[in-house]
């Protein structure tokens, strides 16, 4: 069945950085975008930021241009996520979906979904 587990995630400082890592299995891994969407409490999921395919375009949230960076690795089957300069409001439940979209701002075409990991900043 179709997996995506994430880790990685955990307390930081404000200005510190971690990275994200998410595992995939059970699909084609290397014809889906993947995409990392996170959820803080009492708010709608957004969208961070999201990669093609190919790896050969990236799309970012504007609160994390700059301070996220994306990427892949095709013959792992693992998307990361790059996260430095954290602030506080970066504290959230992370996601990573793949999907037949790049799009950020709706979960419409994100057909699969981990679990999440906490990112905790703290100021």
């Amino acid at each position: 069945q179709v997996q995506l587990v994430e880790s990685g995630g955990g307390l930081v400082q404000a200005g510190g950085s971690l990275r994200l890592s998410c595992a995939a299995s059970g699909f084609t891994f290397d014809e889906y975008a993947l995409g990392w969407f996170r959820q803080a409490p009492g708010k709608e999921r957004e969208g961070v930021s999201s990669i093609h395919s190919t790896g050969g375009r990236t799309n970012y949230a504007d609160s994390t241009k700059g301070r996220f960076t994306i990427s892949r690795d095709n013959a792992k089957n693992t998307v990361y996520l790059q996260m430095n300069s954290l602030k506080p409001e970066d504290t959230a439940v992370y996601y990573c979906a793949a999907g037949r979209t790049m799009l950020l701002h709706t979960t419409t075409g994100w057909y699969y979904w981990g679990q999440g990991a906490q990112v905790t900043v703290s100021s």
